[in-house]
């Protein structure tokens, strides 16, 4: 295929603009000096003046900061454990029980967290449900991540911190650590915009009190799709493509390092 055939270019155009239009038509409507999106008026920060004093809303988003943040930490730990098991250990068994999560539908695993809190462990849904589940199903990125890092690292490295007397802890610690933290920060950081924008899962686990951010915008959605509701999405549409862009540049740069490493030859 060339690479100036017109149908390949306008198809290309076609798919990136039903991709982008919408998302700049919201970012465009939230400056608009309406109160109903109909039309454009005129400019205006009015929208995000008026959802910074909307207390009910700051509840949300801090809510769903917390949520996000631990289920990070924990995702990130649990998942980095994963990966270096995976990588080691060559089980069949692992990669499916680590991967399964990602493959598997949100609205499956949603109605399979809830039922198993309900009805297994009579658990009463909350916020710490929902980072449970938030957990599950991010442990699986963190842990392809960190093990398509190791997948690229020289084995002869561990291998040379053994010979020389170091423990297994230490080898980990001063050598597998260092090397594998680019990985797992982006590892970190995907998991931490996975979280904070999911719906089905948090819809499914959140139980009935403290307001959480998707499910506040899906409120307000639900009566009418004012111009607050185009900040706010501007606002989490920006938080998560800053956190997608730092993990991958993090990602990008530690295979770019990894590959331009000379290679020595034992003889």
């Amino acid at each position: 295929m060339k690479r100036g055939n017109p149908w390949l270019w306008s198809a290309a155009v076609l798919v990136y603009a039903f991709l982008y239009i919408p998302l700049i038509i919201v970012v465009l409507y939230s400056f608009n000096d309406s109160r109903l999106n109909a039309e454009w008026v005129g400019f205006t920060l009015f929208w995000y003046k008026a959802l910074f004093n909307n207390t009910e809303m700051l509840l949300a988003a801090r809510n769903s900061l917390i949520i996000a943040l631990c289920a990070s930490f924990s995702a990130t730990l649990l998942g980095t454990m994963s990966g270096l098991a995976i990588h080691r250990y060559k089980l069949r068994v692992l990669p499916v029980l680590v991967f399964t999560p990602v493959a598997m539908p949100e609205i499956l695993l949603g109605v399979s967290i809830l039922l198993f809190f309900l009805q297994v462990l009579n658990f009463t849904l909350g916020m710490v449900s929902i980072i449970i589940a938030h957990t599950t199903f991010c442990i699986g990125f963190v842990a392809i991540i960190v093990r398509a890092r190791l997948q690229g690292m020289d084995e002869s490295i561990f291998e040379a911190a053994r010979d020389l007397g170091a423990s297994p802890w230490q080898t980990f610690r001063l050598v597998t650590l260092p090397l594998i933290m680019p990985a797992v920060v982006a590892g970190a950081l995907m998991s931490f915009t996975l979280s904070i924008d999911d719906f089905v899962i948090t819809f499914f686990t959140k139980g009935v009190g403290e307001p959480i951010l998707p499910i506040q915008i899906y409120t307000m959605i639900k009566v009418a799709v004012t111009p607050e509701v185009n900040a706010i999405s501007t606002l989490l549409m920006l938080l998560t493509l800053v956190m997608i862009i730092i993990a991958a540049r993090l990602e990008s740069n530690a295979s770019s390092e990894e590959s331009t490493k000379p290679r020595k030859t034992v003889k």
